[in-house]
């Protein structure tokens, strides 16, 4: 199934360090904590991971990931491209719901506009939340993506929107997609629920 919100070309994923469980737990500046209550295909609760905004890095961005949590949009929205070493995909609000067709999932965004991009000098590390985006810089919409190793490569080619401060044991646990098929997802587990911590 290929994915309209790449990170980047499958011949670049060669990633293959271990989730580091002592990775940043920055707080850069004032922001939202976004609250992830993450389970399995059968609906079997899989944990919390909670992830700090940063809302003075991508003002923008962050407000869209705080507007959709609140509107219950997250809900049900499955980790539709898992990459060992790499990162988990989530955020595909018009076809990666979870008890819908799955088909599609990652081609998709919101009813919101796209971005713009807002680049910043935050690096990904482990656990480092980025926004998804096509081809054009600007596209960023609805999905983002929580790295599982460090990745640099991604620096100033994605907007960096947050890093993850808990949860390590439960991002690790995300199922793993199949390599051939650039991470996608069979049976994937799902956000079933997302709140905003101001």
């Amino acid at each position: 199934m290929f994915s309209k919100y790449l990170l980047v070309p499958a011949l670049a994923l060669t990633a293959t360090a271990a989730v580091a469980q002592d990775a940043p737990t920055h707080a850069d500046g004032p922001g939202p904590n976004m609250v992830i209550e993450v389970a399995a295909a059968d609906g079997t609760p899989k944990g919390t991971i909670t992830l700090d905004l940063l809302a003075d890095k991508a003002p923008n961005h962050v407000a869209r990931l705080v507007e959709l949590a609140k509107a219950g949009d997250y809900d049900g929205v499955v980790f539709h491209r898992v990459i060992e070493g790499f990162m988990a995909q989530t955020g595909d609000v018009e076809h990666g719901k979870q008890a819908g067709d799955l088909s599609r999932a990652g081609m998709g965004g919101s009813s919101k506009p796209d971005l713009e991009a807002e680049f910043n000098e935050t690096s990904f590390d482990a656990g480092t939340v980025g926004m998804a985006r096509a081809q054009d810089p600007n596209s960023a919409n609805s999905q983002f993506f929580i790295d599982l190793a460090p990745a640099p490569f991604l620096d100033g080619q994605y907007t960096v929107v947050g890093q993850l401060i808990d949860g390590w044991d439960v991002l690790n646990q995300i199922k793993k997609g199949d390599a051939a098929a650039n991470g996608s997802v069979q049976e994937p587990d799902y956000m079933s629920k997302v709140t905003i911590v101001e």
